[in-house]
This record gives C-alpha cells, structure tokens and sequence, in this order.
C-alpha cells in the first residue's frame, strides 16, 4: 500500500522538501512506498487528514527565527483527532528570485509571511521602498514572475530550480542558523505500517485551557511537571477565540508520555485544567537541506 502524505504546496516550498525527506526515511525504515499531496494552506493540510484525504501530514510547526506557526497549532487544536508521529528540523535558505536585472528594479516582494519576516532585517536593508505580499506559500506566486519583471519571491535555491527562475539574491534571511521544525501527524492508527512505534521518545506535545483566568491559574500546573523533574522545552500561548484575555497553553515535554512521571503528572494536570489534550510522543530528526 502507498502512503499519501498531505503538505503545503505547490510544488517547491519547504514542506514539501520535509515531507520528501521524510517519505525517503520512512521508505529507508519500512521500504513503505510514498505519493505526496499538495494543498493549499497549512490548515486544508492538517484537515486532509483528520478527513481520511490523506494518511499524513507534514506542517511547520516554529522556526528558529519567527516562532511558533500559529495556524498550525490553532488548528490542531480545533481537529482534535491527530498524533504527532515524528519531529524533523530542516535548516531553511532564502533566496530572492526574479526576472529583474537589479534590485533598483523590484517594486513587489511575494513570500508566505514567515519567510518575509525570517528577511526583514536583509528587506528593510536593500528594498526598503517595495511592497511585501503574503501568499499562501513561498512557491504560490512563482509563476506570475515571467509576466512581471519588477516582481521578486522569496523562496528556496531549489525553487528556483523547479521554476527556471533567476537568483537575484540568496543566503537572505537575517540569522544564518535559521530552522523550521515540522510535525509529521497521522490520525491515531497506532497498527499502521508507517508508524514507528517507540519505547523511547524523546518529546512530547500537550495543550491545554484553564477554568478561569485568576492569579496562580497557570503556575500550578507548571508546577506540576516542575515536582516531578520534567523539563519543558516550549510553552506556547494562543488565544481560545472566546474571549479578549483567555488564552490556550500549548506545551513540550522532554519526557516520554508513558513515562511514570508523565502518566502521574497528566493525572494530576487534568483535575487543574478545564480541557486537556495530549498530542502524542515522538523523536526529532535532523534533515539536511
């Protein structure tokens, strides 16, 4: 059986370059057999799969420079029903592609917004006169640069290749040690062929909503894996979208869920929270670009 695996697209953006990583070490762990699937938005990604469209997804999750990607955990959290498989760290270049001769000549810059903020430093630098325009994707206005000149995209060496498109500028994001994490997801078919089962992984991702917003609210649940010795390697917060101030806590755990500690902190964590929700456990894995 193939394995389809949703990501963002077209083709040439980053995702898709972690997902083919990913699908050629799944294919070196289980000679399992891949098809990728392009989507539009990180969001239609992840609900590919909570939908049975597809069987996994690969999405950004944070980047070195930027944060957090926040439409992927907001919509975590709404789907509900997909585990974290695996973690892959893809170091990220940006290149700035055009048909124009010169930097004088670009008045329009197109990018996915964490790409032209992973730049901003270099944007406001050398085109500090042109208009930046989001996109869906860093690959999303690709095409439209033959019929404009004046236009440049921010995307990757390899883009360029894949769309024949010059390099005006390239190594242009602000930080050279720039990464993004991504999250491999599945829904919970913990007997597939693709999934890996692990006795020994090294993270895991909860999230969670509190009863009421009152002093101390947030530090006793914190405390509660502080007790028991287990690091926390990320805290998130994001608005619940019900009310101006309340907020959802998205957190990574150095520690295996099925841990002692974990299972005896998540027991405790659920009497202090008005909703938990636990991810899953996985490893992380280091890609080369």
């Amino acid at each position: 059986m193939t394995v389809s695996i949703a990501h963002l697209g077209p083709v040439g953006t980053y995702t898709e370059q972690a997902a083919l990583a990913y699908a050629s070490w799944l294919h070196q762990q289980t000679r399992q057999e891949t098809i990728l699937c392009p989507y539009p938005s990180i969001a239609s990604t992840l609900r590919a799969v909570a939908q049975a469209q597809a069987e996994l997804a690969v999405v950004p999750v944070e980047n070195s420079i930027e944060g957090s990607v926040a439409v992927t955990l907001d919509t975590l959290w709404q789907l509900d029903t997909l585990q974290i498989q695996l973690a892959l760290v893809l170091p990220i270049a940006h290149a700035l592609l055009s048909h124009a001769q010169t930097l004088d000549d670009i008045q329009n810059v197109y990018s996915h917004p964490q790409a032209l903020a992973q730049c901003q430093g270099w944007l406001e630098q050398f085109l500090p006169r042109v208009h930046l325009i989001s996109t869906n994707s860093t690959t999303e206005a690709l095409q439209q640069l033959e019929q404009d000149v004046k236009a440049g995209a921010i995307s990757s060496l390899r883009a360029s290749q894949l769309y024949n498109l010059p390099i005006l500028a390239s190594g242009i994001n602000d930080y050279p040690d720039n990464c993004t994490r991504f999250w491999v997801l599945s829904q919970d078919c913990s007997q597939s062929s693709y999934h890996l089962a692990s006795q020994n992984n090294s993270h895991t991702s909860l999230a969670f909503s509190l009863p009421a917003n009152v002093p101390g609210a947030l530090v006793k649940p914190l405390q509660v894996f502080a007790q028991r010795g287990i690091n926390l390697s990320r805290i998130e917060s994001r608005p619940t979208k019900r009310s101006l101030g309340e907020y959802l806590y998205f957190i990574d755990l150095e520690a295996d869920i099925n841990s002692s500690a974990v299972q005896s902190a998540l027991v405790e964590l659920t009497a202090q929270t008005e909703i938990l929700k636990s991810f899953g456990s996985y490893n992380i894995l280091g890609m080369r670009d």
